[in-house]
């Protein structure tokens, strides 16, 4: 661990028993202070690429916990931030939690995930290369990530709110952007923003998952769409190991 980890959990295995990783909860300096986050890596004694998870607008939840650990199986470094942080963490009341995250400073919680990019770039288990993924509220941030870090070298937004177009000529990583074919209120912005991508020739690829709706890949919520997401699983482990 680099010396700006905090451990305040031992090492445990996750839950379902797997003895290939180990998981902790750690917190990295953001812009606002400590952030909290949760931690998965394979046991192996290797430098792996590292991935930022970046939960929905219910905070740092088991579900997004278990796509890390998801993540970090596949070969990466993976941490879950909780853009909670700032106002003492996520809360076990998901309609609370909603509402802390509306009273968030949009641009102080960007640059707390900007920090975290730049602690993963420089952890003493990291190859240095660094990707973000993130769902519904968070694809939004994934995005802005993407606008806001030269360091992030891919970025898979799932049906994220887009970024103003006059910021797309900011970003470097390359992206692959999840859709759902029936979430009208997200995908008004795509076509913009796939013009803006084009013009500042930004690589990118773009897929939308007919018939599935808004989160379709949250196995825990009543929207979830087994084909889609695993289709969408499939394209972004094979888009992060191609790219970092």
């Amino acid at each position: 661990m680099s010396a700006s980890t905090i451990k305040n959990e031992n090492i445990q295995t996750i839950s379902d028993g797997s003895s290939h990783l180990y998981v902790e909860d750690i917190k990295y300096q953001g812009e606002t202070g400590p952030i909290l986050a949760h931690f998965a890596k394979s046991k192996e004694d290797v430098k792996q690429p590292s991935v930022i998870v970046i939960h929905e607008n219910r905070g740092l939840i088991p579900h997004i916990k278990d796509v890390a650990e998801r993540i970090a199986s596949e070969g990466f470094l993976a941490i879950a931030p909780d853009a909670l942080s700032p106002l003492g963490g996520t809360p076990d009341d998901v309609d609370e939690a909603r509402s802390l995250i509306q009273k968030l400073d949009s641009q102080e919680t960007v640059k707390n995930f900007v920090a975290a990019v730049k602690y993963l770039k420089t952890h003493s288990q990291s190859t240095g290369e660094v990707g973000v993924v993130g769902f519904c509220w968070g694809g939004g941030i994934a995005n802005q990530i993407a606008v806001n870090s030269p360091d992030v070298k891919a970025v898979v937004p799932f049906y994220g709110i887009q970024p103003a177009s006059e910021d797309v000529s900011k970003i470097k990583a390359s992206l692959l952007l999840h859709y759902a074919g029936l979430d009208e209120r997200i995908n008004k912005g795509i076509p913009a923003f796939e013009s803006a991508l084009k013009e500042a020739h930004v690589d990118y690829k773009l897929f939308i998952y007919e018939g599935a709706e808004h989160a379709f890949f949250n196995d825990t919520g009543p929207r979830y769409d087994e084909k889609s997401a695993k289709l969408a699983w499939e394209r972004t482990i094979s888009f992060l190991k191609q790219k970092l």
